[in-house]
């Protein structure tokens, strides 16, 4: 375990205590409840673009004109079509910490909105197929600099209390744009102009719509305000909406004091080259090998196929009516949002390895019922064989999204300090998007040459998922940010930044902000 760093210690828990203790709810809370409203269109939106895209485009398959415009696309063509979107994500990865870092997370959620809308048009005004290829691109390009920064900028302003939720509900969000372009795309489909494909197109720039509206009314980060050296502005966001539970003006100092002296510490190891802390020590590489297996798993556990390639596995047991094809991904899109909000509110309150290896083994279930009740109908050619198929297309949803779904970017806040939180997501995206677009490309081909035998690719590789999670998956469950900043680097550091936090503390009022005769707020000092 040298390699990738050793045992966990978590740091000092006084923030965990204070904000368990703290009985007032979130919404009799007027300025928190202010807060989580806006993050809804700002941050929670962002997945409602990801979700949109995906489902379009599993759904435009059975879309006759869609079909007809683009010449009939099978295989590495149909692959193609979906994968640009990865490739165009791949791309953008490399860059996204160092903007995150300039911009903030505000405004580098509004630039990646910004081209994501131009990718949406370009998508519904697309001529040929290469002008489509060039707007799934543009769309994919854009979307990690928002999803990266969304997540973060999330865990960064909830409260300690909901900020487990929070996170969770940021990926279950996926599923209300995926019933709205499910939904457009059934109402469409039977229209018999390129306007049945090219609606539903245009409509993808909605979502990146509300952030662009949204995001000027939304507070920015206050630790990428902090690493900034722009204290007095942190704190004051801080104050605005941490300290109205009960101790909150005790929670905001220890809060405040406790960011200040862990982003110290972060910046006085961190390296010059961003790219470098990915390899820099024994934490560091584990941070990121956790982050890249997350990406990696949360993609390569079967939920491709359903998410991209519905028309091809209903094919296979003998569902090809297109009107029937439409309905069942439309409620099966449908049953994900009324299992997965839920979920999200459920698993961040148990141990993330237990649902992590709750979600593994359920989905390991699943598959080989799915596989075995598909070769019966291979074998058969019976009716009574794709009935086992579709619940279990079902039943394998609720499995996924307790773990996958509810705790990926939750996992990946909590993991990371501050100056690597940015880096450790964009990694998460790197294995996402490379295991989306590897199987966007091969799963219509393997689907088309061997069928059902593909599935058994997935029921070996779910078990490999199972062991990594047993062996290898920290528990970070029940503790704030910056207590889990340093629980790789063990105990040495973490009493090195409590008595940095220990010393802030006896410089108060230290860091009290005022309004100074100008209007403008400055920090004053004992």
């Amino acid at each position: 375990m040298a390699i990738i760093g050793g045992r966990e210690e978590l740091g000092d828990a006084r923030l965990t205590r204070i904000a368990q203790g703290d009985d007032r709810k979130w919404y009799t809370k007027k300025n928190l409840r202010t807060l989580y409203l806006i993050l809804v269109p700002c941050s929670l939106g962002v997945e409602w673009t990801s979700g949109f895209d995906s489902s379009m485009m599993n759904s435009l398959q059975a879309v006759q004109s869609w079909v007809d415009y683009f010449d009939n696309p099978t295989e590495g063509r149909l692959g193609l079509l979906n994968a640009m979107y990865s490739l165009g994500a791949l791309m953008a990865i490399p860059f996204v910490p160092s903007v995150s870092q300039l911009l903030g997370r505000r405004w580098t959620i509004l630039m990646a909105s910004l081209i994501m809308c131009l990718g949406a048009g370009l998508q519904a005004g697309a001529i040929n197929v290469d002008m489509f290829l060039a707007s799934r691109w543009v769309l994919g390009f854009g979307i990690p600099f928002a999803i990266v920064n969304a997540s973060s900028l999330i865990g960064e302003l909830a409260y300690a209390k909901e900020r487990p939720i929070m996170t969770s509900i940021f990926n279950a969000s996926w599923f209300v744009g995926a019933i709205v372009a499910a939904g457009v795309t059934y109402g469409t489909f039977q229209m018999s102009s390129t306007w049945a494909w090219r609606l539903p197109s245009m409509l993808q720039f909605v979502p990146s719509l509300c952030q662009i509206v949204f995001l000027p009314f939304c507070p920015e980060s206050p630790r990428w305000l902090i690493s900034k050296d722009r204290g007095e502005e942190a704190f004051a966001v801080l104050q605005k909406y941490h300290s109205e539970g009960e101790h909150g003006d005790e929670f905001v100092r220890l809060e405040y004091a406790q960011i200040q002296s862990t982003i110290a510490q972060e910046q006085e190891v961190a390296k010059a080259f961003l790219w470098a802390d990915v390899f820099r020590d024994p934490p560091m590489r584990r941070r990121f090998l956790l982050a890249a297996i997350v990406g990696f798993f949360s993609q390569w556990s079967g939920n491709g196929i359903i998410s991209f390639y519905m028309k091809k596995v209903l094919n296979l047991v003998g569902i090809k009516d297109n009107l029937t094809i439409q309905k069942i991904i439309l409620g099966n899109t449908c049953w994900g949002f009324i299992n997965a909000v839920p979920l999200a509110l459920i698993a961040p309150r148990f141990r993330r390895r237990r649902m992590f290896l709750t979600c593994t083994i359920g989905t390991a279930s699943v598959y080989t019922v799915w596989t075995i009740a598909s070769a019966r109908f291979a074998i058969e050619n019976s009716a009574r064989a794709a009935i086992p198929v579709l619940i279990f297309i079902f039943v394998y949803s609720p499995f996924y999204n307790l773990g996958w779904n509810a705790l990926a970017y939750t996992y990946m806040v909590e993991i990371f300090p501050y100056s690597q939180r940015s880096q450790g997501i964009a990694v998460e995206q790197l294995t996402v998007r490379f295991a989306v677009f590897f199987n966007t490309y091969v799963n219509p081909i393997a689907l088309d040459n061997i069928g059902w035998k593909y599935y058994i690719v997935y029921c070996i590789w779910i078990l490999v998922e199972i062991a990594t999670v047993y062996l290898l998956f920290p528990e970070t469950y029940n503790r704030t940010l910056e207590e889990l900043s340093f629980m790789f680097e063990g105990k040495d550091v973490q009493d090195k930044v409590q008595h940095n936090v220990d010393k802030q503390l006896e410089m108060e009022p230290v860091n009290r902000v005022k309004k100074a005769p100008d209007g403008r707020t400055e920090q004053s000092k004992a």
